[in-house]
């Protein structure tokens, strides 16, 4: 009896995960359409991540068809210095029958043979309208809440974190990202 204390305290962190969907696979939509997904799209709200943090809002994102089948990404964000940032870097498609995962790679071209230079880009929810995107990677350590407006009704936003958040996402990190800086 005193040990079923213990492996209950040592089950606990793996109990926590379950009920809250971080060990679940994460799902991506079910497909989209590369044509309409194309374009630009304003930044909403983001977990916190190493490669933004001198990026103080303005964030976008636009996606260009390319006619190799990849997509060419371009990434741009008011610096806290009020310089504007500007990355480059192309996407694969991971999952042809949907069209819903794909790997992101913004280092040169000639380390493309690396696995660890690619990111995963899922796809996990698209507004009908291919109005609103929600992008992660499959460990939830990164999130984006995309939109083809610089803004998102408030109660939009607050449906789409509680969906994120009973996917096992942490959304009382996110940062909401602010416009016309």
């Amino acid at each position: 009896m005193k040990y079923l204390g213990f492996f209950v305290l040592l089950l606990m962190p793996s109990l926590f995960s379950a009920v809250f969907g971080e060990d679940k696979p994460l799902e991506t939509v079910a497909a989209v359409d590369l044509n309409r997904y194309a374009g630009k799209w304003y930044e909403v709200a983001r977990l916190p991540n190493g490669f933004q943090k001198k990026c103080a809002g303005n964030v976008t994102a636009e996606y260009k068809l390319l006619d190799d089948g990849n997509i060419e990404v371009v990434n741009t964000c008011k610096e806290n210095s009020g310089e504007l940032s500007i990355a480059r870097g192309k996407a694969r498609i991971k999952d042809e029958k949907t069209n819903s995962k794909l790997e992101v790679r913004f280092a040169p071209a000639f380390l493309s043979f690396l696995p660890f230079v690619w990111g995963d880009y899922w796809i996990i929810e698209l507004g009908e309208n291919y109005d609103y995107a929600i992008v992660a990677s499959p460990d939830r350590k990164y999130f984006w809440v995309l939109s083809r407006t610089p803004e998102i009704e408030e109660m939009r936003i607050q449906e789409i974190l509680q969906r994120a958040k009973e996917k096992g996402f942490e959304t009382d990190k996110v940062i909401r990202t602010k416009h016309n800086l």
